[in-house]
């Protein structure tokens, strides 16, 4: 069983890499938050989403407490990233390319690409219009 030791280190880590990551939102409107930022819709609302779904995986394995609502596994395509984001998202910028392992990796799909960039840039939208 964890220590109180370990358990309070672990919760004051988590809750200094939370906060900065959502520092890095702070003075963004609503649609600089949501709004397709690489070629595969990636955004800084995916990136905190993937985090949080990560986090609540991960302990929940753990922790034998899973959640009650299935939550998406590292390689389902939700607009976030895994933790090799940063690379990935270089990559992309280069040629297109995303995906982990060469099994997982399938022919870019352009057009599926631009009517999911378009869908999270109408709820980028929408986000703003509902704020205004």
């Amino acid at each position: 069983m964890i220590d109180e030791f370990a358990k309070a280190h672990l919760h004051k880590v988590l809750r200094r890499y939370r906060n900065a990551l959502l520092r890095k939102l702070d003075g963004l409107s609503e649609y600089d938050i949501r709004r397709p930022l690489t070629a595969t819709g990636t955004n800084l609302l995916g990136l905190v989403k993937h985090v949080a779904t990560a986090e609540a995986w991960y302990f929940g394995e753990v922790f034998d407490r899973p959640s009650p609502e299935r939550l998406p596994r590292w390689q389902d395509h939700d607009g976030g990233v895994r933790h090799a984001g940063h690379t990935d998202i270089l990559r992309e910028g280069l040629d297109g390319r995303t995906g982990s392992f060469a099994e997982y990796e399938r022919p870019i799909d352009e057009e599926a690409r631009a009517a999911y960039c378009a869908k999270i840039e109408q709820a980028a939208g929408a986000a703003t219009l509902g704020n205004a």
